[in-house]
């Protein structure tokens, strides 16, 4: 099932179609986003061949690995430590909402470390400490250390 799984995901790398919008590389407001093309006179309208494909029936991912995470995992969020509780490590990887603070986010992913759960937008939680508070730190630590 997994080798299926493997080939299926190659399938829809192989098909992933880069459909561009008409006018997209003829002016910098344009952007890179599917609209359909409406103009009367429109080659892409009308399919010519050198106009680029349209989004039509074909270019679909298969229904076994639609919506699946490029490695394999279904992706589950998770925002709390609650959640974190029925996934499945060999199917099932987590990606931590973007309102999760630091320091929660740590808890979960030191939780998901312990079940071997993959984290998708994994992240050093650790409180990072500034630089100046940490040099003034040592430079008076220095100084008494001398004084002694």
């Amino acid at each position: 099932m997994v080798s299926e799984i493997k080939r299926l995901l190659r399938v829809r790398k192989a098909k992933e179609a880069r459909f561009k919008r008409e006018g997209v590389d003829k002016k910098v407001t344009i952007k890179d986003s599917w609209r359909r093309p409406r103009g009367l006179h429109s080659k892409q309208r009308k399919l010519r061949k050198a106009k680029g494909p349209h989004p039509d029936p074909g270019y679909g991912s298969p229904l076994a690995v639609r919506g699946m995470h490029p490695c394999g995992l279904r992706e589950v969020r998770v925002c709390n430590l609650k959640d974190i509780e029925g996934v499945d490590a060999a199917t099932q990887a987590i990606r931590i909402g973007a309102t999760v603070g630091l320091k929660k986010r740590e808890i979960i992913q030191n939780k998901a470390a312990e079940a071997k759960i993959r984290v998708l937008n994994w992240k050093d939680a650790t409180k990072p400490v500034s630089a100046g508070k940490s040099a003034s730190k040592t430079v008076k630590a220095d100084a008494s250390e001398e004084e002694e």
